[in-house]
């Protein structure tokens, strides 16, 4: 079983992009859980959200203390030593940051994909909703979905021009992402 743990702020579209990436597991042919954490609903408020993905059904419904990967929506959270809790050694890490990362802001993280999200989501959307976007840099960097199925996946929560600018998103996503090996 593969564990994602996606950590952002209200309105960035962490829990969507839970749910996106569930559905593209589906559509691959894998089970998927996804659930969201989160205190008060307000903009700009801390979220978590989990996303567990298998070739088997998955039983397990609780929050996930040990992850095999992390997204972070906000570039913050990398100075944030919680953000990291549990992640198993040779982890990944997929992040939104807008300066080069040279070092692995964690010793578990050793596989990163890093995008500048946010001037993606502006260009392409008008809004700093970073989730599509990183969607597409998780699967350029973990390798366990592909851009296709990423894409099939949005139309379950898109349709005409937001569709259109969320595709081109998750394109630029995939394609921009830097891949770093530690």
């Amino acid at each position: 079983m593969k564990e994602i743990r996606l950590h952002g702020r209200g309105g960035q579209g962490v829990v969507m992009a839970s749910e996106i990436l569930a559905v593209a597991f589906v559509a691959e042919g894998k089970y998927a859980t996804a659930f969201p954490s989160f205190g008060t609903e307000r903009r700009g408020a801390p979220v978590k959200a989990f996303l567990r993905t298998d070739d088997k059904p998955i039983r397990e419904i609780t929050q996930i203390y040990d992850p095999d990967c992390l997204l972070l929506a906000d570039p913050f959270f990398q100075n944030v030593a919680e953000v990291f809790d549990g992640l198993k050694p040779e982890g990944i890490l997929v992040m939104n940051s807008q300066v080069p990362v040279e070092r692995s802001p964690h010793k578990n993280a050793k596989l990163l994909g890093v995008v500048d999200a946010t001037s993606i989501a502006l260009q392409e959307i008008k809004r700093p909703s970073t989730n599509t976007c990183l969607v597409g840099a998780f699967a350029a960097t973990t390798k366990w979905l592909s851009l296709d199925t990423i894409e099939l996946a949005l139309k379950e929560f898109f349709n005409g021009k937001a569709l259109e600018g969320n595709i081109r998103c998750a394109r630029r996503g995939f394609e921009e992402a830097k891949i770093i090996k530690f």
